[in-house]
């Protein structure tokens, strides 16, 4: 058996023969398939490796695409934020002018502030809607209790008409013709209803009303109600005259909060138009107390008395 294969060779030097054995030609067949099986895992592994790169790409296209997205979104975060601050600083601001002014608002009708209140709390107690406003006019004397046409003796010391000596006068004397109808300047009850010998104020009409204060009505020619009556705002309740020290018909007229005297003019000239005028001039009554007891007041609207009609837009003070 021949084993062996000759190789011939032609060039220009002539013809060259070459015997191999035929076990290089095997060698030589094996190590052809192991390259060409070599080659396609080479360019299988290639196009794998290609397609994975491909896909690594896409995904760093998209995280970097995500990774600009979120940059933009936190430069809009931050332009939120600061647009934000800038609007806490004016809104602190606002809230610090809003404080101050409410400061005001409560050294003129006399609140202070109690304990560590919020702003909120503090507005609550001193803002009176209309409302409660009017509930506070409705319980406590205010307006004229007669037609208002003047003042012949203000409050404060004077030289008594009748007595000529140098006296407090506790009250103010008010124009009033006899039998002028006087009328109840705040919800009450008839304290005294009569003749009162020993104050000269001949027949006396005392009211005592809510929240410590009562109110005077001297000089009567007649009274119409009687002691232990329940009366309201706007109610008549006598007619002026001349009776007990008086040197001629008008009406004595006194406001007192728990014993203590106070200036009868400025409850007549208490309207809803000038409604914290009272607080600035008149310093004997605590008004922070009586604000804070009544600042979450519910009324029922009360139907109008005759008193309305009596209110005036604003005395000219005597």
């Amino acid at each position: 058996m021949n084993k062996h294969f000759t190789i011939t060779i032609h060039d220009d030097n002539g013809v060259r023969q070459f015997n191999l054995h035929k076990f290089v030609k095997k060698a030589f067949l094996y190590a052809g398939l192991f390259l060409l099986v070599l080659g396609f895992i080479a360019i299988v592994t290639i196009l794998y490796l290609d397609y994975h790169i491909d896909t690594m790409q896409h995904k760093k296209d998209l995280i970097e695409h995500a990774n600009e997205s979120l940059k933009k979104k936190n430069e809009l975060f931050k332009e939120m934020m600061q647009a934000t601050n800038q609007s806490l600083l004016a809104k602190k601001k606002e809230l610090n002018k809003l404080s101050d002014s409410l400061a005001e608002i409560e050294t003129l009708i006399g609140l202070k502030p109690i304990g560590d209140e919020s702003l909120r709390e503090r507005v609550s107690i001193a803002k009176l809607n209309s409302s409660q406003r009017a509930t506070l006019l409705q319980l406590i004397p205010s307006g004229s209790p007669v037609e208002y046409h003047g003042i012949t003796s203000k409050f404060g010391y004077r030289i008594h008409p009748i007595s000529l000596k140098r006296e407090f006068h506790r009250g103010l004397d008010m124009k009033a013709k006899s039998n002028t109808p006087v009328y109840a300047t705040a919800d009450g009850i008839v304290e005294w209803s009569g003749y009162h010998k020993s104050s000269g104020f001949g027949n006396l009409v005392i009211l005592e009303h809510t929240y410590g204060f009562k109110s005077y009505y001297g000089h009567l020619n007649k009274v119409v109600v009687k002691s232990g009556q329940f009366v309201k705002k706007g109610d008549l309740i006598a007619y002026s005259g001349n009776t007990g020290m008086s040197n001629g018909p008008h009406l004595h007229y006194e406001v007192r909060f728990i014993h203590r005297v106070l200036n009868p003019f400025y409850f007549i000239n208490w309207t809803q138009q000038n409604y914290n005028e009272i607080f600035q001039k008149e310093k004997k009554v605590p008004w922070q107390s009586l604000i804070t007891a009544t600042s979450r007041l519910r009324v029922i609207p009360q139907i109008q008395t005759r008193q309305s009609s009596q209110q005036v837009q604003k005395l000219p003070e005597k």
